[in-house]
């Protein structure tokens, strides 16, 4: 029993467990978040859409011999709908973090250029001393 206890210790000290607990608790809070940018952002505005194409019969309502033909339909739109919002605020959040990146090569490089250029002047004055 002993043995069990000690392997289940080391099964949940491993890093990788603990980053997936935490991958699930930032995944239930941030489906919050695209659940409300769906709802209340892109939902409306593809409803704005439809109703100017002239779909407005709710699709859920549908069946086909008993089949809820429609519920599908509606469940397939709603993933398509989801995961668009969901790739909309990824490369959002990609762009500000590249952005983010750019600005720290430009700063390291900045960085290694006057690192580079000190040096080199310290090595032309060595060169200077041992020419005299």
């Amino acid at each position: 029993m002993k043995k069990i206890i000690m392997e289940f210790k080391d099964f949940i000290s491993r890093g990788n467990v603990v980053d997936m607990a935490v991958g699930v608790v930032i995944g239930a809070a941030f489906k919050a978040i695209v659940d409300s940018f769906v709802a209340d952002l892109l939902t409306p505005i593809i409803g704005i859409l439809l109703k100017a194409v002239g779909i407005s019969e709710d699709f859920a309502s549908w069946k086909i011999y008993g089949f809820g033909i429609g519920n599908f339909i509606n469940t397939v739109i709603s993933f398509f709908i989801i995961a668009a919002g969901v790739f909309i605020m990824v490369k959002a959040i990609n762009a500000m973090r590249n952005l983010s990146k750019k600005k720290e090569e430009e700063v390291e490089e900045a960085v290694i250029e006057t690192d580079l250029s000190v040096l080199q002047e310290i090595r032309d004055m060595l060169k200077e001393q041992n020419d005299k």
